[in-house]
C-alpha cells in the first residue's frame, strides 16, 4: 500500500546470532521427557483403577465421616446413602436384589431370593433383578434399618447373612409382596426364566 512503512528486518529478526550454536539453556533429553509422561500417565491409570467402583457413575458411595460403622450382629443401621455397585467391595452400595454393601461388609438378606443380575439366564430375570436392584436401594435409603442374624452367621461366599427390617417389617417381605422376590429358607433355589 502507499504511504506504508515497511518494517526493517534487522530489528524484527535477531541475525546477530550463530544459528549453528546451541543455545545455553539446558534441555530434557526427548527419552527422558517421555519417561516422565509415561510415569505420569501410568500414576493417572492406577488411581482411575483403583478408585473406579466408588467413583463410577455414583456406584459404592463413601459412608459420610461422621456416621460410625455399625455392628453387623445385632444392629440398627442409622440412615445412610446406598449407591449401587454389581460387583466388588464397596462402601454402602447394593449388588443386587438380595445383596448389599455396608461399612465393607457384604450382606446377604436371608430371606428373600431375588432374580440374578449377574449375568441374568433370560430377558424376563434381567427385568425383574434390575428392577428388584433398584427397589432394594430405594428401601435402604429410606432411613435406618435393623439386621437381625440368623442361625448362621455367613454363607459359602463369605457374606453376612441377616434379614433386614425396619419398623417390624422385613424388606425382603416387601420385595415378595411386590412380586421382585421369593421367600426363601435355604436349600435349592429355583431358576426364574419360563
Amino acid at each position: 500500500m502507499p504511504g506504508t512503512k515497511v518494517p526493517d528486518m534487522t530489528q524484527v529478526f535477531d541475525f546477530s546470532r550463530d544459528p549453528g550454536k546451541r543455545p545455553q539453556k539446558r534441555r530434557i533429553s526427548l527419552a527422558a521427557r517421555n519417561i516422565v509422561l509415561g510415569l505420569a500417565g501410568m500414576a493417572a491409570t492406577s488411581s482411575a483403577v483403583l478408585f473406579w467402583p466408588s467413583a463410577a457413575s455414583g456406584d459404592a458411595l463413601p459412608a459420610a465421616k461422621t456416621t460410625p460403622k455399625a455392628s453387623l450382629s445385632t444392629a440398627t443401621i442409622p440412615a445412610r446413602t446406598f449407591g449401587k455397585c454389581h460387583s466388588g467391595g464397596g462402601l454402602n452400595c447394593v449388588v443386587d436384589g438380595d445383596t448389599f454393601w455396608i461399612d465393607g461388609e457384604k450382606i446377604r438378606i436371608a430371606d428373600i431370593d431375588t432374580p440374578e443380575t449377574h449375568p441374568a439366564r433370560c430377558a424376563e430375570e434381567a427385568r425383574l433383578g434390575n428392577a428388584a436392584t433398584d427397589r432394594l436401594q430405594v428401601l435402604l435409603n429410606a432411613g435406618a434399618f435393623d439386621l437381625q442374624p440368623i442361625r448362621r452367621d455367613t454363607d459359602r461366599y463369605g457374606r453376612k447373612l441377616r434379614i433386614v427390617m425396619r419398623n417390624g417389617q422385613s424388606l425382603g417381605g416387601v420385595l415378595v409382596s411386590e412380586g421382585l422376590a421369593r421367600n426363601y429358607a435355604g436349600g435349592r433355589r429355583d431358576g426364574w426364566c419360563a
